[in-house]
């Protein structure tokens, strides 16, 4: 990809809505103080789900009351979209952006907010009043709430963006991917700001179909904090989460020009498929394709790999958590004690599939603003395929203060699909 003179590219704002906080601060505070947002969860207990945790954003009157009017609240049942809007309207505001006015929208800030599928309850909703033959019960907003691009839609509307508005949607990359396209767009001057994110619904008719498959945890439902455990030898499946992530990012000429904040820098990355050929398939990664995800965004951010300093993984507590660390490994080929420091946060969130990348990239940007490594939880004792090839030392338990430099943040998802962000402390 790096065969232009690309602008560089800064994020200048971020919001988050989380199963453990709502807001920026409030995330930093979480992570550093390792607060789980995974509790039980009376619904999927009384629809009989074998897992009865989940990370959910616990989201307050006031919150909406704050973000959306009383007519927009009306009918309003897609968590998605309410997450979405939140995070979306945090990053705009933290990054010192105006609103457009009512003649005329911002031709250079454009939009690219994804999601895995949206609306779930109000989707049941309109499919039982059609079928009770009641269509015009439906609403006014039952085509923007059950639409995958309602959640860019929705907030180019209210900031007035007249760039590029679009909804990515690849499994459990798809903040990343949403990230990286903004990313390219702003290198190559065709927008100067654009808000990015993910987001996904909460609920029983997201995580149903992952229940079904076995792959979430059903023996800690009487003690949700511990049910998600990330790189340890006795991980049980992932913790089915929701959320939003977004950020704003911005030409650093258009930065230093409006004097804002810099939180870091986007110097590169890549997306790829495994095609699920070899040991790729729909569930499983291609583990040559992952490592050459890895390798195309080092080219890409002209990095080496000795200098990534700390990773942010997928990591979801299954048992392709020692594979993701191998291929790690194998990609920086560094190992022992010579790796660099990992971390994952779905300990405290779970797994928020399409909004994973998204909110996890919130707090490696943290990380990387504040020289800290937030620490891992839940670990018993390291997986022995993870213990044979990478240092304990590199598996931080507790929260550590690091002078960081550059860190690679990567989502793999469902599909055989790959996304690896490298990011770098902002410096003149």
């Amino acid at each position: 990809m790096n065969t232009y003179k690309k602008n560089r590219v800064v994020i200048t704002g971020m919001g988050i809505v989380a199963p453990n906080a709502i807001g920026v601060s409030a995330f930093a505070k979480a992570l550093q103080e390792q607060t789980s947002g995974i509790r039980f969860d009376p619904q999927l207990a009384d629809l009989n789900f074998g897992c009865q945790v989940s990370g959910t954003p616990q989201i307050t009157e006031e919150i909406l009351s704050e973000n959306f009017t009383k007519l927009q609240l009306r009918g309003l049942k897609a968590t998605g979209l309410v997450y979405g809007v939140i995070a979306g309207k945090e990053a705009f505001k933290d990054a010192g952006l105006e609103i457009a006015g009512p003649q005329e929208s911002m031709s250079d800030m454009g939009i690219i907010f994804g999601t895995g599928q949206s609306g779930g309850h109000k989707f049941r909703e309109a499919i039982l009043l059609i079928d009770e033959k009641k269509v015009r019960r439906l609403g006014s907003t039952s085509v923007i709430q059950t639409m995958t691009s309602g959640i860019s839609a929705w907030l180019a509307g209210e900031l007035g963006c007249g760039n590029m508005v679009t909804s990515n949607s690849s499994a459990c990359c798809t903040g990343t991917e949403a990230f990286l396209m903004g990313y390219e767009r702003i290198a190559t001057g065709k927008a100067t700001q654009m808000l990015v994110g993910s987001t996904s619904d909460s609920g029983p008719y997201i995580w149903g179909g992952f229940d079904a498959m076995r792959i979430l945890p059903t023996k800690y439902n009487e003690a949700p904090e511990k049910a998600s455990r990330p790189l340890s030898s006795d991980a049980a499946g992932f913790v089915p989460g929701s959320g939003a992530g977004a950020f704003i990012l911005e030409s650093l000429d258009s930065a230093l020009k409006r004097g804002t904040k810099i939180y870091g820098e986007v110097i590169g990355g890549a997306l790829n498929s495994g095609g699920h050929r070899a040991d790729g398939s729909m569930t499983a990664p291609n583990g040559q394709a992952v490592q050459d995800c890895i390798k195309l965004a080092l080219k890409d951010a002209l990095v080496k790999p000795q200098e990534i300093d700390a990773i942010n993984g997928h990591l979801t507590a299954t048992s392709k958590d020692a594979f993701e660390i191998k291929n790690w490994s194998v990609a920086l080929n560094r190992k022992g004690e010579n790796f660099p420091l990992i971390n994952t946060f779905k300990s405290y969130v779970g797994h928020c599939l399409a909004a994973a990348g998204s909110i996890e990239l919130v707090g490696t940007v943290l990380q990387l603003k504040n020289n800290i490594v937030y620490g891992n939880s839940n670990i018993k004792s390291l997986h022995p395929d993870i213990s044979v090839r990478v240092d304990a030392s590199t598996i931080p338990l507790k929260s550590v203060k690091r002078d960081l430099k550059i860190i690679a943040k990567a989502s793999f998802g469902f599909g055989d699909v790959n996304a690896c962000v490298i990011l770098k402390k902002y410096t003149v």
